[in-house]
């Protein structure tokens, strides 16, 4: 996927979002749903303006640092070599970013017969997995993938790191898709235990293989 084909996909994304909003903002409360604990109840409220708003906001931000920090990378030249990669990425997480912002919308409508966390680990689940393919082609650059300063240090830790962080993160979204089928607190460990577990150990892993790399010098 190009760049201008993700701008424009990104953009129409977040313009539909915005116009529904603003369309059914007569029957939104003066206070919107914007946070649910790990049992699915919601313990957060905001501002209805902010309820619509906020979120397509946050989402253009994202946007526009995606677009232009991969530019300024003093190793750009290796981010173009799996941008393509990268920008179907951006216009997952701009998709995802914005289901969860409809989701919100329906619940504060009256259309509270889900469970938020089995509506959401599904779509994780296929964003952790497109992180996986995201990390098996990512080359050593500043911004995209798993920087530890062992793997910003060398190719061959960069290399081997994003090869296993790849298999992991594919392996944390098949779990966070299972972890939809339960939903509540089940659904929560699902999603955290195998992620932090993951960057936790690609970070010692990282480590690891630069103490072996150095003592071969």
């Amino acid at each position: 996927m190009t760049t201008k084909t993700t701008t424009i996909i990104s953009i129409i994304l977040i313009t539909i979002a915005t116009i529904a909003g603003l369309a059914i903002w007569d029957q939104l409360p003066e206070q919107i749903a914007s946070h649910w604990n790990a049992n699915d109840q919601v313990d957060g409220t905001m501002p209805k303006f902010w309820g619509v708003f906020l979120m397509p906001l946050v989402t253009m931000g994202m946007l526009v640092l995606f677009l232009v920090l991969p530019g300024i990378d003093p190793l750009k030249a290796n981010i173009a070599q799996f941008r393509e990669t990268f920008n179907v990425f951006i216009v997952l997480i701009i998709a995802f970013m914005l289901y969860v912002h409809g989701l919100t919308l329906a619940w504060s409508l009256g259309f509270t017969n889900f469970k938020m966390s089995s509506a959401m680990l599904p779509f994780m689940g296929v964003l952790f997995i497109s992180i996986g393919s995201l990390l098996r082609k990512a080359k050593r650059n500043f911004f995209i993938g798993i920087r530890t300063p062992w793997t910003l240090s060398s190719d061959y830790v960069w290399d081997k790191t994003h090869q296993l962080g790849a298999t992991l993160f594919v392996v944390s979204g098949a779990c966070a898709i299972i972890g939809g089928l339960f939903g509540g607190m089940i659904a929560f460990w699902f999603l955290f235990v195998p992620i932090m577990g993951s960057t936790l150990f690609l970070v010692i892993y990282s480590y690891v293989l630069y103490r072996r790399e150095t003592k071969g010098q």
